[in-house]
């Protein structure tokens, strides 16, 4: 084995949103020795090469050859018509469906979610996370637009917003929010509790967005960990994609009847 699929997995690690030091963790070495892999310094291990195609979710062969073999999928589209909105001067609007990540404004809704819900016993990290996923992904079905931008990729127990970590440990360094160990019923969870100081600036959203936000907790505030992720397995964009790969905002537009929130006409 050469190191010419260096560059290959630098490119796939920054697309699907890993550290250097996650991917090290995986493979059980340091962070710089990892760092060796990605220059080309040092090939990989026949274990480290078998744990690459894990995480990544690929062949060996398509480790080796430096390229991904992708398929063409085709999808029914449950009797939906769409046609992209028009701008005023009657022209197709274009779709902005890649990640647009406003962090600030992640900030804000994180902390909006967590004064409204964040006390009930039931929203832990892995409810937050869901309520996020769908907060975007319905907004940009409905609306066409991205309302937090974020990139999520699919982890086993549903969408997992890739700047969270990031969001929490500034937010707690700041003293907003305090993250606590709970139990619910026999689960271990992570809590969020904002401080009742904070004042949350809520000047970035619209009052669409502002709705919509308020529209999404109505509908899952009160489900279990379980109930939201099996939600989010039935939708499109996490279903279609492979383990740890960045969720496409488009295949919003293939959604299941269980998980659609867009207006269609009959075809």
């Amino acid at each position: 084995m050469t190191t010419k699929y260096a560059s290959f997995l630098k490119k796939l690690r920054t697309e699907k949103g890993f550290s250097q030091e996650e991917i090290a963790t995986e493979l059980g070495i340091s962070r710089s020795s990892y760092i060796n892999i990605e220059q080309g310094k040092k090939e990989l291990s026949l274990v480290e090469a078998s744990e690459i195609t894990r995480v990544f979710d690929i062949s060996i062969d398509e480790l080796l050859l430096g390229k991904i073999n992708t398929e063409k999928i085709v999808f029914e589209t449950n009797n939906k018509s769409y046609q992209k909105k028009d701008s005023n001067d009657g022209t197709p609007e274009e779709r902005i469906s890649v990640p647009q990540e406003k962090v600030e404004k992640f900030k804000q809704v994180l902390l909006y979610i967590l004064a409204k819900v964040g006390g009930k016993p039931n929203i832990g990290q892995t409810v937050l996370y869901k309520l996020l996923y769908f907060i975007d992904f319905d907004y940009y079905e409905k609306y066409e637009e991205q309302l937090i931008g974020a990139r999520y990729i699919k982890n086993t127990h549903g969408p997992t917003p890739v700047i969270f970590p990031k969001i929490i440990k500034e937010l707690a360094a700041k003293g907003s929010i305090e993250a606590i160990k709970s139990k619910f019923y026999k689960y271990d969870q992570t809590k969020y509790l904002i401080n009742p100081e904070v004042k949350i600036d809520l000047s970035t959203l619209s009052a669409q967005e502002l709705a919509h936000i308020d529209w999404e907790l109505e509908r899952f505030s009160d489900m279990t960990a379980t109930q939201i992720s099996e939600l989010s397995h039935l939708d499109t964009p996490w279903f279609i994609a492979k383990n740890k790969e960045i969720l496409d905002y488009e295949f919003v537009f293939y959604r299941p009847e269980e998980t659609s929130v867009g207006e269609y006409e009959p075809l």
